[in-house]
């Protein structure tokens, strides 16, 4: 099993989002970019620990690292530079964390792309992945759990109509 970290803005709606996917096997919401290991989401809402809302994503040879991280970078707002949408701070800034060289390289790759189509540089962060911590169980699948409150955040967010426009 492959797995890829990702930091897009508020982790329940990047995860419900992903996890739909033809050979996306699981998405676990948590944590990463930060020293401590001794977090909370609590803490990481602090704005204080350096970590941003993650998820592990682990998927099968049915689908390419490359078309996960297009479909990421469809589903976020990559020219904000202060979070995701109204979500606002470190926590909720966009990163790519890399467990290799490979990884470096096609992140790098996509953000280029990225740039030259938009004509603007994008505000997405690439860095080595250091470690991940899972987040609470009530992070974990929220909008199966929630879904009143998740479809709320989701248009509260903008994500609805943000996903309308970059795949219409």
């Amino acid at each position: 099993m492959n797995k890829c970290y990702l930091a897009g803005g508020c982790f329940w709606c990047i995860a419900d989002y992903l996890g739909s996917f033809f050979g996306v096997e699981s998405v676990v919401a948590g944590y990463s970019g930060g020293d401590e290991k001794d977090i909370s989401y609590n803490k990481v809402k602090s704005q204080t620990t350096g970590h941003r809302e993650t998820i592990e994503v682990s998927y099968t040879d049915d689908i390419s690292l490359d078309v996960i991280v297009d479909i990421f970078l469809s589903y976020v707002d990559p020219f904000d530079k202060d979070g995701q949408y109204i979500d606002k701070g470190h926590s909720y800034t966009l990163a790519l964390y890399y467990q290799n060289e490979k990884e470096k390289k096609l992140f790098t790759k996509k953000i280029k792309e990225l740039e030259e189509k938009a004509s603007q540089t994008p505000f997405i962060s690439v860095e080595p992945f250091k470690f991940f911590i899972r987040a609470e169980e009530e992070h974990q699948e929220y909008s199966k759990k929630n879904p009143e409150a998740f479809y709320k955040e989701l248009i509260a967010s903008n994500r609805v109509c943000h996903l309308k426009k970059y795949n219409s």
